[in-house]
């Protein structure tokens, strides 16, 4: 169920990145989205860009990466992570609210972090692939004892790695499932900085990043990336598991990631909204 917002100023919506996930949210914000309207897209391919918007129902301009902060009031950055810093810091330089989702780089860049309280920018991270953060956060406010995420993919959603470049491990012909790392959420954001942002977000939701421990398995068994939480607190201890459809455009990436921008997008918004 969705409460509607009251009629009241228009947010500018700017979107950095136009994949499966900056085109699953464009073209929910150019259906209909109370209080939001998009203003802006940025491509690396700007031609591409140009026909994609031509099939939305209200199209709108592709500028410049670095632009989406003059023209926006919410920037959402969904690009590479090489290019997060041309999203995110002209957003916070601006005052403006920044939505990412290459989560792992925030780690890298938390100045960003400290220069939003100067400039009066807020970050939101929305849940992308992970479910329970809300629950996380509640837990946090007592004392978290341990948190664990055990990430499983399919061999070839993790090719390319960092981490398994710099090693030499092969997942090729891979037959069994494989624990390829182990460490901390930070650790895992910069060896898998492409695959890693679930851990980041969850460290930012709990303890952070670096007493939130992260395996990551290769399963050639697999056909969905398989996220398993481990919490342990004064307040309750809980387990879960979520198997993520993956998109029909791009396997890599999971359905939910676009939505859960689309629910963090509504709830800016709306009158009544569900959840701490």
């Amino acid at each position: 169920m969705t409460v509607r917002s009251q009629p009241g100023p228009v947010r500018r919506v700017g979107i950095g990145g136009l994949g499966t996930i900056g085109l699953g949210v464009a073209a929910a914000l150019s259906e209909d989205l109370d209080g939001l309207e998009l203003a802006a897209v940025s491509a690396r391919d700007s031609a591409q860009a140009l026909e994609r918007m031509r099939k939305l129902a209200r199209p709108a301009p592709i500028v410049a990466l670095e632009e989406l902060a003059e023209l926006c009031d919410v920037v959402i950055e969904c690009a590479p992570p090489a290019l997060f810093s041309r999203v995110a810091g002209p957003a916070i330089d601006a005052g403006r609210v920044l939505v990412p989702l290459s989560v792992g780089a925030l780690l890298e860049q938390w100045e960003l972090v400290e220069r939003a309280k100067q400039t009066g920018a807020r970050i939101l991270v929305p849940s992308g692939a992970m479910i329970g953060l809300d629950g996380l956060r509640a837990a946090a406010e007592g004392e978290i004892h341990s948190v664990t995420l055990i990430t499983r993919k399919p061999p070839q959603a993790l090719a390319g790695a960092p981490y398994l470049v710099e090693e030499g491990i092969s997942l090729d012909e891979l037959d069994r499932a494989v624990r390829v790392f182990e460490g901390s959420a930070r650790e895992t954001a910069r060896r898998f900085p492409a695959n890693t942002n679930v851990g980041a977000a969850l460290s930012l939701a709990g303890i952070g990043p670096d007493r939130t421990r992260v395996e990551v398995w290769a399963d050639p068994k697999l056909r969905r990336n398989t996220h398993t939480v481990r919490l342990v607190s004064d307040s309750s201890d809980f387990e879960f598991t979520i198997e993520n459809r993956p998109s029909d455009d791009n396997p890599r990436t999971g359905r939910i990631t676009a939505q859960s921008v689309i629910a963090l997008l509504r709830g800016m918004t709306a009158t009544l909204r569900v959840g701490s």
